[in-house]
């Protein structure tokens, strides 16, 4: 049979285009105005040009993990960009998205440059600055994904930007360290995959899917692709004789259609192994033939013609142009046995149906001048879900939960269930939900005085699993005394158990409140501890910022409704507590010496070859501020607890010093003869160089040639190519160690050192 000419085989298809590493920023902005000649005007095209202008003189010295400029990784995020047929704003954005975190260019600049709604895609995907990394990972992560969902909010385009970006950096990963490729990739599993999937952005969710499990699985991505590699030729053959069969009905039923075929991407084929628990042999629909027409009624008119041709599987067929999914994805489904007994699927559906399926919401910035008011709508449907993150995310406090619950609620591998309403409107809902998540998906307060359920005309329990095709009627009442906690052990949906918990703490939190006291003052007498002797308000906070409350209040009521374990918090109180109890003489008894002491004797030598004026029987130990050395001039400061600590006269902590404390300063000096006694004392420097090679090496063969002990060393290194090597080292005294700074001064690439002064 002759091959009807708009009959595509596609092995792997290359959705989105991939350039080579190490490319030529050149090359990859010819091949980004490539990309925007057919579809931009040549004012955007202006505008992109002075956008790369900027982002390449920004970044010029800046280098990636794999040595190549870094302004490869903006230009190839901004082709993404353009080959989603964005607007040229987001385009831009995308070139400049690292310039206000990473260089010198500040968000005026680009506001001046490019005006405010760049400026604030930029600023938008820019990460969280001054993060507290007391904080462990998850808070970190959460705290960033809290403000990634609220720029989202106020413009989508800040996560196709972000996608992006991510994508980008999945494709290179292989120039990071494993443990940081695996910390990556599952993030990407679990949160920008599925947001790709909840956009309906299927050319990116399909590649972030696939490099995630690359990654995360690597043994079992180089067997699938091993194994598809070997059977490659054998399996075309097949796709292509289907094609072609396909093709031939479909013309002399007088359809016009694109009909191609393709192998499933590996994450889709590693998901039915696992959920199937089958080898590769053994799964036989690893492909699938889509066939794309002019109309709906096509669409229909195609089906028929292949249920004709082909036996269909029972209970595998889905049409999704009547209930289209909650990111608005459109299509036939159906599986089919094939010639030599196989099963295969074939998905119909239009052309624009395609185009949404394949750009998801990207596509409504290139069309919307030609958007009608049905368009727009189903583009507000596509962000229910999002605006569903957005409510639950503001009632809650704890940062570990919001992400487990995002986590859930981002599930793109959950089945949905199809039900209706009284009134015949459609609810979409995650397999295996109950009346209970459906009255919730309704409004808070239809499932907060929910009292039972009728499906289909007949009472059923709170636990029904619907079905598909159910029709759904809520019994409410004004009597009703709320959600049973037990309904959080049956409801599905992340939108329900978040709806149900905060009824608990809002209705119960003042009972909560009281109830979290009583609780932690139980604990505390089991313990035999006196709890109003943890409660200072510096301890409180510390507990607050560890779990992610604002308030006392919110602790307690966390412990009263089981959120928070009273150990937990009486534990960190008693942490705090004991730093505090560690001080070996309190400021009283040290200012008593002193003023004792300054009676009998005009000075005392201590040990360290310190003589401190007017102190008698009084600890002295050096500052770790600023690390004084004999030969410095010196001053004693009476510390809270610790004796007399030592500081160089120029430290940055006396120059800032309050009145209040310059109270307890008072007169020392070194011994006569500390320079050349053979006590050592440790100092630190900081070394500004331009990075080479052989910079370390040099460094350290000063020390070894003046026979010095280096103690710690912490070597950084910027993006624009200078590196940091912070050293402390013991030396007897000033004069040896300006014999260390002048020999390093020598160094070839050394443009500064600062001794530590606080």
């Amino acid at each position: 049979m002759e091959q009807n000419s708009k009959t595509k085989i596609n092995r792997v298809k290359k959705d989105i285009s991939n350039p080579k590493s190490f490319t030529a920023p050149d090359e990859l902005r010819q091949q980004l105005m490539e990309t925007m000649k057919s579809l931009y005007s040549d004012e955007d095209i202006e505008m992109v040009s002075r956008a790369y202008d900027m982002a390449f003189e920004a970044h010029k010295d800046q280098k990636r993990k794999s040595g190549e400029p870094y302004i490869i990784h903006p230009i190839c995020v901004a082709i993404i960009l353009a080959e989603l047929e964005l607007d040229r704003e987001t385009i831009i954005a995308g070139l400049l998205h690292d310039v206000v975190e990473d260089t010198d260019v500040t968000y005026e600049d680009v506001v001046r440059e490019f005006g405010v709604e760049v400026a604030q895609l930029v600023d938008g995907v820019t990460k969280l600055g001054q993060l507290s990394y007391s904080k462990d990972k998850i808070e970190v992560q959460a705290e960033n994904l809290r403000k990634m969902f609220l720029a989202m909010a106020k413009d989508i385009r800040v996560i196709l930007i972000k996608l992006a970006d991510r994508l980008h950096n999945m494709r290179t990963m292989q120039f990071m360290k494993p443990e940081k490729q695996k910390e990556k990739s599952r993030e990407t599993m679990d949160i920008y995959a599925p947001i790709a999937h909840r956009l309906g952005i299927s050319k990116i969710k399909v590649e972030l899917d696939d490099l995630s499990l690359r990654y995360l699985k690597p043994d079992v991505y180089k067997e699938l692709e091993h194994s598809l590699d070997s059977q490659k030729v054998r399996r075309e053959a097949y796709i292509k004789e289907i094609v072609d069969e396909v093709s031939g009905h479909i013309e002399r039923s007088g359809i016009k259609a694109e009909i191609d075929g393709r192998v499933k991407h590996f994450f889709s084929i590693y998901k039915k192994m696992v959920n199937q628990n089958k080898t590769l042999d053994q799964i036989y629909d690893l492909f699938a033939v889509r066939i794309k027409v002019d109309t709906v009624k096509d669409c229909y008119a195609a089906l028929g013609v292949i249920h004709e041709m082909y036996k269909p599987i029972p209970g595998r067929f889905k049409d999704y142009i009547a209930m289209p999914k909650q990111n608005m994805y459109q299509s036939l489904h159906t599986t089919l046995i094939g010639p030599e007994g196989h099963p295969f699927e074939i998905q119909i559906r239009t052309f624009e149906m395609h185009r949404i399926a394949e750009y998801g919401i990207a596509a409504h910035w290139k069309y919307k001048e030609k958007s009608s008011s049905v368009g727009v709508n189903k583009e507000e449907e596509k962000l229910s879900w999002l605006r569903e993150i957005l409510e639950w995310q503001q009632d809650m406090d704890d940062n570990k939960e919001f992400l487990s619950l995002l986590k859930t609620n981002l599930d793109l591998f959950a089945e949905q269930v199809y039900c209706f309403t009284p009134n015949g409107d459609v609810k979409s809902l995650a397999n295996g939900s109950t009346p209970i998540d459906f009255a919730y998906s309704i409004h808070s307060a239809v499932g907060n005085t929910m009292v039972g359920a009728r499906v289909n005309g007949r009472q059923v329990p709170f636990e029904y699993h619907l079905q598909n095709g159910d029709r759904v009627e809520v019994i409410t009442s004004q009597n009703s005394k709320g959600p049973s906690r037990d309904w959080l052990n049956i409801v599905k949906s992340t939108q329900a158990k978040s709806k149900i918990n905060q009824w608990f703490k809002t209705q119960f939190k003042e009972e909560n409140i009281v109830k979290g006291k009583e609780m932690l003052e139980k604990y505390c007498r089991g313990k035999r501890i006196e709890l109003s002797s943890y409660l200072k308000p510096e301890y409180i906070k510390k507990v607050q910022l560890k779990y992610g409350f604002k308030d006392w209040e919110s602790v307690c009521a966390a412990v009263g409704h089981g959120g928070l374990k009273e150990g937990q918090v009486v534990n960190k109180l008693a942490e705090e507590f004991n730093k505090e109890q560690k001080q070996k003489i309190t400021d009283e008894q040290v200012l008593e010496a002193a003023e004792h002491v300054r009676e009998r004797r005009p000075e005392e030598k201590q040990k360290g070859g310190i003589v401190v004026k007017g102190v008698d029987d009084v600890a002295v130990r050096f500052s770790k501020c600023c690390n004084p050395v004999p030969g410095d001039e010196i001053v004693g400061f009476v510390t809270r607890g610790r004796g007399v600590s030592i500081h160089r006269t120029d430290c940055v902590n006396l120059l800032s010093m309050s009145e209040t404390d310059r109270s307890r300063l008072i007169e020392a000096e070194w011994q006569e003869g500390s320079e050349g006694s053979g006590q050592t004392y440790t100092t630190e420097i900081s070394i500004y160089a331009n990075n080479r090679k052989g910079m370390l090496a040099d460094v350290s063969k000063v020390f070894l040639e003046l026979d010095i002990d280096i103690l710690t060393m912490n070597v950084s290194n910027s993006k624009k190519g200078r590196a940091t090597l912070s050293m402390s080292f013991d030396i007897n005294g000033v004069a040896q160690l300006n014999q260390v700074i002048a020999r390093i001064r020598n160094i070839e690439g050394v443009v500064d050192i600062e001794s530590k002064v606080g």
